[in-house]
């Protein structure tokens, strides 16, 4: 029987548990130690966890699953040590467990947040059923690198969506709260901070922001995690203005606690606090753990320096008593809201083994949701190559992507290596029963089925090995040989389609002109191929929208869309003029915008109205707020959702503000003919921005601010607010 326990019951054990606690034992709940068997405890190699659970002197392991062996080793923890006190198990939950839902990354090209949710939803349950209580996600850096492989686990470049983007994935994790609820798992809201900003995209790298900016863009989704309830946060490998994060006062106590009023558990990341010797911020190890402990880091992961020098740091005055017990009071109140007290065992008989029919339906729903069409042209006749013709008798599909299930994408979770993602082929042969879908591997032989084919699709991407963590790329374009295969398959003179799939934008100048249609794929997950297919059919109208700016070149990065205007702009009528600001070298601008992404009907959007022309600062800071009217209807043929998307630009402040910013957006699926108005509220928090104070000064100004209102961030519909 489950017992309810209230938050003052909590309260009452984690003070009876700190007063029994000897100095061991509180520093062991502080240590976290990685799995490293394919086995349950008893296999020799993890003596070492083993001896540390009997003893009461270790307080979560991470990366051991099944119910059967996470059961195992918590019974040495609860019925063999001295307090019986619980482990909590972590693992690195991003986009599945068993079932792989499309990268986070595609996840944010929905632009829905009931994509992230279901995602977190189904995520919880598998990976909780095997044992784990704890998904070190989500990951909530804002990224302006593409050349950074971990921009896969991120939302992209706008801070206002991915935060919208992070506090559904939290839901999704967690439920309204984590109230012992056996299906769910606490989440992580990671790195913080600014672990996306790292220079020149390459991982691990410096940091080195204003605080203004900080605040302005790479804050915002940690902030709303907080408010969704995130029963955690990560501290990042990054320096932050010259300070490891790992050690970062400023951050993880002046902002996260002073100022947010956190109450969780803060962990390191991966040997996070053994590397402030690395940055070279700490002597050694003791020196290490006194000041990430000192800074606010609650938990250590996988380093060791809190069990092997708490005791003598202690004794010397270096930790002071009330931060350790605070430290250990987080960790126990996690394992007591995951009713790990009441219930630390997995029901063996319940635990989900292989994706369920309902899991990979919503995988497959998803993965269609996220797949954007960049380009599709229209021909003499006035046909388009997508979506595929009804009439055509036969479908050539190649390219390296064409039979690859290869589709899982970085991070995907213990499912990828057990259940192979769908292909493109099998997709398309099972969604077109009565047509013949040709394959051909070899460019020859491809070349040769094209010619055959009424219509072709080239499926190429960049293997998920090379994206994510640890997979930076100077190079963005594709892997060698592919835009090739493009150019031969376009030189036939037939109709084609290229499906892209990636864990990041791709430069794609060497053929994309060359290529009449595009669907960018992302990594898709499990069910990519019959998603990929559902697209390319017609059976989904796409609806995707880029999260992230596409580049021309790797030379133009960072490109993002909320940048500063600088005193020199390039001129949007002649980019070109003489001592602005752009590359001699290539066309100005990206090659497709934030925002981007098209339908297989056509939507028209007016241009914004508002509530109310002026509202003053008195009427802001008491909640007032102006609405932004958007008409949209769709001018089509068929059935569609749009995106609509509003922007606000301050014309003048006393610190100089992007070009736009993302402020409210809205799916609206409408029948052919059908309009509706989409309304959008802006208040204080859309016009405002934060200050260089390091204390954090939030500041609304009087002026005047452009309101626009389209379909991608280029959109020039707008009007005007006056804030007096």
């Amino acid at each position: 029987m489950t017992v309810e326990h209230t938050a003052d019951d909590h309260l009452e054990l984690v003070r009876d548990l700190l007063s029994r606690m000897t100095v061991a034992e509180k520093l062991g709940q502080l240590q976290q130690l990685s799995w490293n068997s394919a086995t349950g405890p008893g296999g020799g190699e993890t003596e070492e966890i083993e001896n540390a659970a009997r003893e009461g002197r270790l307080g979560s392991v991470l990366n051991i699953t099944g119910a059967t062996h996470t059961n195992a080793l918590q019974r040495l923890a609860v019925e063999e040590s001295r307090l019986g006190i619980p482990l909590i198990f972590g693992l690195d939950v991003i986009h599945g467990y068993w079932t792989t839902f499309p990268i986070p990354l595609a996840q944010a090209a929905s632009w829905d947040p009931a994509v992230a949710e279901r995602d977190g939803e189904v995520s919880a349950e598998e990976a909780r059923s095997a044992g784990v209580h704890w998904t070190f996600n989500p990951m909530m850096d804002v990224c302006h690198e593409p050349r950074w492989g971990r921009i896969a686990e991120s939302a992209g470049e706008d801070p206002y969506l991915t935060a919208v983007l992070t506090a559904a994935k939290v839901r999704g994790y967690q439920g309204p709260t984590l109230s012992a609820d056996p299906r769910k798992v606490a989440a992580c809201a990671k790195h913080f901070a600014a672990y996306g900003g790292a220079e020149g995209g390459r991982d691990y790298n410096t940091v080195d922001v204003s605080e203004q900016r900080l605040r302005n863009v790479y804050l915002p989704p940690f902030k709303a995690a907080l408010d969704a309830g995130v029963a955690t946060v990560m501290a990042s490998f990054n320096t932050v203005s010259g300070v490891p994060a790992h050690a970062n006062s400023h951050l993880l106590t002046e902002v996260l606690r002073e100022e947010w009023k956190y109450d969780g558990m803060v962990v390191s990341d991966w040997t996070g606090v053994q590397e402030l010797i690395a940055h070279g911020l700490a002597e050694d190890g003791a020196d290490a753990i006194r000041q990430a402990l000192g800074a606010g880091v609650d938990m250590e992961m996988v380093s060791t320096h809190i069990t092997e020098h708490g005791e003598k740091l202690l004794a010397a005055g270096a930790i002071d008593p009330a931060r350790l017990d605070e430290a250990v009071s987080r960790v126990l109140l996690l394992k007591a809201r995951l009713g790990l007290f009441t219930a630390p065992y997995a029901e063996e008989s319940a635990e989900i083994t292989e994706p369920g029919a309902e899991a990979r339906r919503a995988a497959r729903e998803t993965a269609a949701r996220t797949l954007v069409l960049l380009k599709n042209e229209t021909a003499a006749n006035g046909a388009s190559v997508l979506p595929l013709p009804a009439t055509a008798a036969s479908v050539a599909v190649v390219g390296s992507f064409a039979l690859s299930t290869d589709l899982h994408g970085t991070w995907a979770g213990p499912g990828a290596a057990r259940f192979a993602a769908t292909t493109v082929l099998e997709g398309l042969r099972e969604a077109l029963p009565a047509t013949e879908v040709l394959y051909a591997e070899g460019e020859a032989e491809a070349i040769a089925a094209v010619r055959e084919a009424d219509v072709t699709v080239v499926a190429v991407g960049e293997p998920s090995e090379i994206s994510g963590e640890a997979s930076t790329r100077a190079d963005i374009s594709l892997p060698e040989g592919q835009a090739e295969l493009i150019r031969q398959v376009a030189s036939v003179g037939k109709p084609f389609a290229v499906v892209v799939f990636g864990g990041r934008p791709l430069t794609m100048e060497e053929w994309i002109d060359e290529a009449p249609a595009v669907l960018f794929a992302w990594h898709p997950g499990l069910e990519g191929g019959h998603a990929v297919a559902d697209v390319l059919t017609g059976k989904v109208n796409p609806s995707a929208k880029l999260p992230v700016t596409f580049p021309r070149s790797a030379g133009q990065i960072p490109l993002y869309y909320n940048h500063e205007n600088t005193g020199r702009p390039a001129d949007p009528a002649d980019p070109k003029v003489p001592f602005r600001s752009f590359y001699l070298d290539v066309e100005h601008g990206p090659r497709f915008a934030f925002g981007h992404g098209l339908s297989y009907t056509r939507f028209e959007t007016g241009a914004p109205v508002l509530s109310r022309t002026e509202i003053s600062l008195r009427e802001l800071g008491e909640g007032g707020s102006v609405e932004v009217t958007v008409p949209v209807r769709n001018a089509g043929d068929v059935a569609g959702t749009e995106v609509v998307q509003v922007y606000v630009h301050d014309r003048a402040a006393s610190i100089v503000q992007p070009v736009r910013r993302l402020r409210g957006f809205a799916r609206v699926e409408l029948a052919p003919g059908q309009s509706e108005e989409v309304v959008v509220r802006l208040d204080s928090e859309d016009l405002g921005f934060w200050d260089n104070d390091p204390a954090g000064n939030y500041r609304v100004e009087t002026g005047a601010f452009d309101i626009y209102a389209g379909t991608d961030s280029t959109a020039t519909a707008h009007t005007t607010l006056h804030v007096v």
